[in-house]
């Protein structure tokens, strides 16, 4: 792959899901065993699914995955896991609610991912054979799912008085 600048921004991405995929793995188990548990379960496969898209497509693109990126990743998640806990160590409605508001902005970062590649296609040949409009699409959708359970999620932390 001779495009630095895109297996730069393709390994930040995949990154950025490899971290989301552990703080989606937190937030599933403090939340086994309820309706909130088998919502962020499904969303951890559907993210799952759009992860493996990412890693076939750099395969194709004989893109490495980069290890600093992925150390990076998996230090900013710990980071950011000690800083849930930190806030919140009682009932879990704030780490629940920025959870899902980090998620949130993380999907629509992917969505974006998505929409670069579709356009940067047209003068990268080898991005082209991928649905772009559809990856997008599934982001919008995972976006519109999770919003809707962090506003949820938002009344329960910041309406509850301490």
């Amino acid at each position: 792959m001779a495009n630095k600048h895109l297996a730069i921004y393709l390994s930040d991405h995949l990154a950025g899901a490899t971290g989301a995929l552990e703080l989606l793995t937190h937030l599933e188990e403090a939340n086994a065993g309820t309706l909130m548990g088998d919502f962020l379960a499904q969303l951890h496969a559907d993210i799952e699914a759009d992860h493996q898209e990412l890693k076939h497509l750099m395969d194709r693109l004989d893109i490495t995955e980069s290890v600093p990126r992925k150390v990076g990743a998996w230090l900013g998640e710990k980071a950011a896991q000690l800083k849930l806990q930190v806030d919140d160590k009682a009932s879990g409605s704030l780490r629940l609610f920025e959870g899902l508001e980090a998620l949130v902005v993380g999907i629509e970062g992917k969505r974006g991912l998505w929409r670069a590649l579709a356009a940067t296609s047209e003068v990268v040949p080898e991005l082209k054979g991928v649905d772009y409009d559809h990856l997008a699409q599934r982001a919008v959708e995972q976006h519109d799912r999770v919003d809707e359970r962090r506003l949820t999620a938002a009344k329960d932390a910041l309406g509850a008085s301490d």
